[in-house]
């Protein structure tokens, strides 16, 4: 048991390092290439290599059609409804803003399904933890919310109002998602799973991408430029092969509610890369709402069980 807590305690922070420093990537990234075809191509990339790597371990691939719906359903609300509705919602919406609604929202969504769902039960420390994360997000963000002054102007009436609605939706379903695939990873190994839902999903939102995007199709031809490709190479080898094979093994051996606490983390890790390479300033309050946030991951994840019943360790 103790074995075990210290190797998801392991996995914890490196998911938080990978993720938090996918920010600086994703930035880069979508500077140069369409955000939804960005991410489709990456995420449909990471799907098939996680895919050659379980075949190639002998891992067996034998879907039933009950648990085939669920994947396909876990693929979509992950991958699709989650990153289509967020990149095109951060659009109409200043960035603190869309940043503390699906962090916030995230850990939050996590816990509603899970107990909904009956995957988790309600936890006293689980929810003060949810709470000081929260406050910690709202401090730390503070500052680059909008004024009344430097949000971006709506391009259509309401946009703004659209955005933060589909940049919230993108939270649930991401949490939705996530707490579908948990029983899934009982059965089969992580690597698979994460392989089909990355593949399935990227696929789903290439179609998405093609269809609405502008400049999509362009920019399908893969002239990016190095420091597009760069990036893209760093988000498909560590934030979805690592990251995401890494939160597919929480999921399964602590829960949504306490994986998703990485929320709370990540940020953190993203403003001590962003004052170490780019001289970013960080004020009181910053410190402030970094302590806060990571109290909040500690009495998610102090004491975090295994889950009964989980047949596969990969």
């Amino acid at each position: 048991m103790a074995s075990r807590l210290n190797k998801n305690h392991l996995r914890f922070l490196m998911l938080c390092i990978i993720w938090g420093s996918t920010w600086i990537a994703s930035k880069a990234g979508i500077e140069a290439v369409p955000p939804l075809l960005f991410a489709a191509t990456r995420f449909i990339a990471a799907g098939l290599l996680l895919l050659v790597y379980g075949w190639m371990r002998g891992e067996a691939t034998s879907v039933n059609i009950e648990d085939g719906m669920r994947f396909i359903a876990a693929s979509i609300l992950m991958i699709t409804l989650c990153y289509g509705p967020l990149f095109w919602g951060m659009q109409y919406i200043d960035t603190g803003t869309a940043a503390v609604l699906e962090m916030s929202l995230t850990p939050i969504a996590l816990l509603c399904f899970a107990l909904l769902l009956r995957e988790e039960r309600i936890d006293i420390r689980r929810i003060l933890a949810i709470l000081l994360g929260v406050c910690g997000l709202v401090v730390l963000f503070w500052p680059s919310l909008p004024d009344g002054n430097g949000s971006k102007p709506d391009a259509f009436p309401g946009a703004s109002l659209w955005g933060g609605l589909a940049v919230a939706s993108a939270a649930f379903t991401y949490g939705y998602g996530s707490v579908l695939a948990r029983p899934l990873l009982r059965s089969y190994p992580a690597v698979f799973v994460a392989g089909i839902t990355t593949l399935v999903g990227g696929i789903a939102l290439m179609i998405a991408a093609l269809i609405v995007e502008p400049g999509a199709v362009a920019a399908a031809s893969g002239n990016w430029g190095i420091s597009a490709w760069t990036a893209w190479f760093f988000l498909v080898i560590f934030g979805s092969l690592v990251g995401y094979t890494t939160y597919m093994r929480l999921l399964r051996d602590i829960g949504a509610s306490r994986a998703g606490s990485y929320a709370f983390v990540s940020p953190v890790i993203a403003v001590v890369l962003g004052a170490l390479f780019f001289s970013e300033q960080v004020t009181v309050s910053d410190v402030i709402g970094i302590i806060v946030m990571l109290t909040g991951a500690y009495l998610a994840m102090a004491k975090a069980p295994t889950v009964k019943g989980a047949l596969v360790d990969t």
